[in-house]
């Protein structure tokens, strides 16, 4: 009579649980991959998209895109629309803030370190949609300094961060975002055109850093760095008054700015 086998976990003698064989669900972390992938997609999509376009992206089978979908829509990350287009779902929203969060606690004593060596304020941001949203800061220690709320979602082409943010795009997609969102001028220094930001994000992939002179706030000049081989795209920055903020500064804080963006991301990814 055979008798049937199911892989269950065992416990080692400090009494954590052990997976007994990698092999016994290898279907589910296949799936598991895939469910990531196609989120991934749709957000590259701009976060909605059609099967048909998932499926030309991701070289899946529509059958499996969908049972995935419906997996995902079930569970809150995936929303169908009226139109049978499918978007990002309420319950990432959570999960996103949550994660930034973290992000800005595991950021913070890298952004110190450069407070206590430069003594202007740091920051850290990110992209969301065409936007910039702040996620962590640590302030200047001096009376009139930069304050930056986190979570305050700005337009790229005017800030520091934003620059340094889409010169880490392909030229196509980073004037499509400047495109989109108009160029307003913040103040009389903000670069409007795409043909001159075009030329701004030639300098700033020569150099490695990106400059907002005032063109942001008036009075106020900012140094910011991409934070290159990491997880995600992010981007820090030093920030002050013109008067402490001067080109001297910046030529003497842009090398520090940029071996802190390269350990950071190096932390980064030891956490993942």
């Amino acid at each position: 009579m055979a008798t049937s086998q199911t892989a269950t976990s065992e416990t080692a003698t400090d009494g954590t649980e052990t997976d007994p064989d990698p092999r016994a669900r290898p279907s589910a972390v296949q799936s598991l991959d895939r469910a990531f992938a196609l989120l991934e997609i749709m957000a590259d999509a701009g976060g909605e998209i059609s099967l048909s376009q998932l499926a030309d992206s991701s070289g899946l089978p529509l059958p499996t895109i969908h049972r995935l979908i419906r997996t995902l829509v079930d569970n809150g990350y995936v929303r169908q629309l009226p139109s049978r287009r499918y978007a990002l779902g309420p319950r990432l929203i959570g999960l996103g803030e949550s994660a930034s969060r973290m992000l800005g606690t595991w950021a913070r004593p890298h952004l110190a370190h450069l407070v206590e060596e430069l003594g202007e304020t740091a920051n850290l941001a990110m992209l969301d949609g065409d936007k910039v949203v702040y996620v962590a800061q640590v302030p200047s220690p001096h009376a009139m300094r930069m304050f930056t709320e986190v979570g305050r979602r700005v337009l790229p082409h005017s800030a520091g961060v934003g620059k340094a943010l889409l010169a880490q795009l392909p030229d196509n997609e980073a004037l499509s975002t400047v495109r989109r969102t108009g160029m307003p001028a913040a103040t009389d220094r903000t670069i409007t055109t795409p043909e001159t930001f075009a030329r701004e994000m030639a300098r700033i992939r020569d150099t490695g850093y990106a400059i907002d002179d005032g063109e942001q706030e008036v009075g106020v000049r900012c140094l910011a760095v991409p934070v290159q081989g990491g997880p995600a795209m992010m981007a820090i920055s030093i920030s002050g008054p013109e008067a402490r903020v001067s080109w001297d500064f910046v030529d003497r804080a842009a090398p520090l700015v940029q071996r802190v963006a390269l350990s950071l991301a190096g932390d980064l990814n030891n956490r993942t």
